[in-house]
């Protein structure tokens, strides 16, 4: 099986059918706007500005009026020095899953096939020439006690309030954030500073 390319940058897209079509194609961290609820996440309003300046975002939204609206809104909380646009082509026809095309008749990022993606990616150059830095596994957050130990969710607690992400995130999405928002040897750091060293990292 042939690897993926990957990239250090934040990939950002509108829902999750985009987000799985992409991840069949590069290794990167990849998260959804989940459509128009962009303007009304006020989490996630905060959280572009801060990954465009430490990871730099690439944003791939589709190529209609509404894909358009929320890239203008991206734009507008990131600014434009440390974002990527990219941009789906023009190509008419429908995703497989909807019962008619979209008003403007053209396929999104989740009907735009692999070797497209990859051409389009890879003309905004974005990929790695070497392997992205090592992930935060599921393993790993127990192995941090962070998962599956005494005191773990008061632990998890402890790192959202360093990281400024909300209370009530569920250990399966502050995963996800720590990919997004810190390297392992960062988070390793950040548990002995809160353990005093005395946990299992």
């Amino acid at each position: 099986m042939t690897e993926k390319p990957s990239t250090d940058k934040v990939i950002i897209v509108e829902g999750k059918y985009d987000r799985a079509r992409l991840s069949e194609v590069l290794d990167a961290t990849i998260i959804e706007t989940n459509g128009f609820g962009i303007f009304k996440d006020a989490r996630l309003a905060k959280t572009i500005p801060r990954l465009a300046k430490e990871r730099g975002i690439v944003i791939l939204t589709d190529s209609d009026s509404a894909g358009l609206l929320i890239r203008n809104r991206i734009i507008s909380l990131a600014g434009t020095e440390n974002v990527k646009n990219v941009y789906i082509p023009d190509i008419e026809g429908k995703e497989r899953r909807k019962p008619k095309p979209s008003k403007e008749g053209l396929l999104g990022v989740e009907g735009t096939d692999h070797k497209t993606l990859l051409k389009i990616l890879s003309e905004a150059n974005i990929f790695n020439d070497t392997k992205n830095p090592e992930r935060i596994s599921k393993t790993d957050m127990y192995v941090y006690g962070l998962s599956g130990r005494p005191g773990s969710k008061k632990l998890r607690e402890e790192i959202k309030k360093k990281l400024m992400l909300p209370e009530k995130m569920s250990p399966d999405k502050l995963l996800e954030m720590l990919n997004v928002l810190i390297t392992k040897n960062e988070l390793e750091n950040m548990i002995n500073e809160i353990t005093g060293g005395i946990g299992d990292v």
